[in-house]
């Protein structure tokens, strides 16, 4: 009697089932170790944090899916004898996770459409945030303040069911390209200089070293992305609109920004139109 024959002997077992149990359990542990190389590996030679998340969660996505073709190869003489249970079992299985099945179909969505990518700034349900991770079954965010509060992390993570893409729209501020239009309201006095205002303000805006270089870039990811969407704008860098409200002139500042850097962006406009109102060269309104 072998080794083999002694352990089913004693646990009573039959010998094909321990074999083939034996078999898989080798398969996991084979795989499961040369995931665990490649991450180890992965982290410690790729300097792209990006790159190397994104690598490690392909191996073992990859690694999940050639398991799993090995135990269907293993044990397909007992699949073909369960069939018949399964067929009947299905129907109450498929109801009884019906959420499950829904959510993994819809990350597959996610996934092969590209609905958004790990960080995208999106907005679901009136929740805002930076995808930071995306399963099938379900994709984190990390959650954002509102726009009036300058969209500063919360440091709180949101999970999301992946079906709930169909639920609500999606905002994407970084779906075809990087940059959103942003507006700011100056207010001055009816009897200003409207003209001199502006070129005060334009000079303040042309001063921000990123807000000069956001245009040319712009122009860039539109064209890559024409084929794709139809977008189009006839003037990409910043310009003044004029309204008179009430006793007073609003001079409203649009410009392109990077949705994640917009209070920065802010502060330094505001902080230099103070500087300008301080020095007489405009007069802010206030009421």
């Amino acid at each position: 009697m072998n080794i083999l024959d002694f352990i089913t002997n004693i646990i009573n077992i039959d010998n094909n089932n321990f074999k083939l149990a034996i078999e898989s359990l080798i398969i996991i542990i084979i795989f499961k170790l040369i995931n665990k190389i490649f991450e180890l590996l992965n982290n410690r030679f790729n300097k792209n944090d990006r790159k190397k998340y994104r690598l490690n969660k392909r191996c073992h996505l990859f690694i999940n899916i050639i398991i799993i073709l090995s135990f269907i190869i293993i044990w397909q003489d007992y699949f073909k004898n369960f069939l018949t249970l399964i067929s009947f079992v299905s129907a109450a299985l498929t109801f009884a996770l019906r959420d499950i099945i829904l959510n993994f179909f819809s990350g597959i969505y996610i996934k092969l459409n590209k609905t958004f990518i790990v960080e995208d700034r999106i907005e679901i349900n009136d929740i805002i945030g930076d995808v930071i991770n995306i399963n099938y079954l379900s994709f984190e965010i990390l959650e954002v303040k509102e726009e009036e509060k300058g969209e500063q992390s919360t440091g709180i993570i949101v999970q999301i069911p992946s079906s709930k893409i169909f639920s609500y729209p999606i905002k994407n501020y970084s779906k075809a390209f990087k940059y959103i239009w942003k507006e700011m309201e100056v207010n001055v006095p009816i009897d200003s200089n409207i003209e001199k205002d502006k070129k005060v303000l334009y000079k303040i805006i042309n001063s921000n070293e990123t807000l000069k270089k956001i245009p040319s870039k712009m122009k860039n990811q539109l064209n890559n992305v024409v084929g794709e969407y139809r977008i189009y704008y006839n003037n990409l860098d910043p310009i003044i609109y004029t309204s008179v409200v009430d006793n007073h002139v609003k001079l409203t500042i649009r410009f392109l920004c990077h949705p994640k850097k917009v209070r920065n962006i802010e502060s330094d406009i505001w902080n230099k139109i103070l500087l300008a109102n301080k020095d007489g060269k405009i007069k802010i309104f206030i009421d």
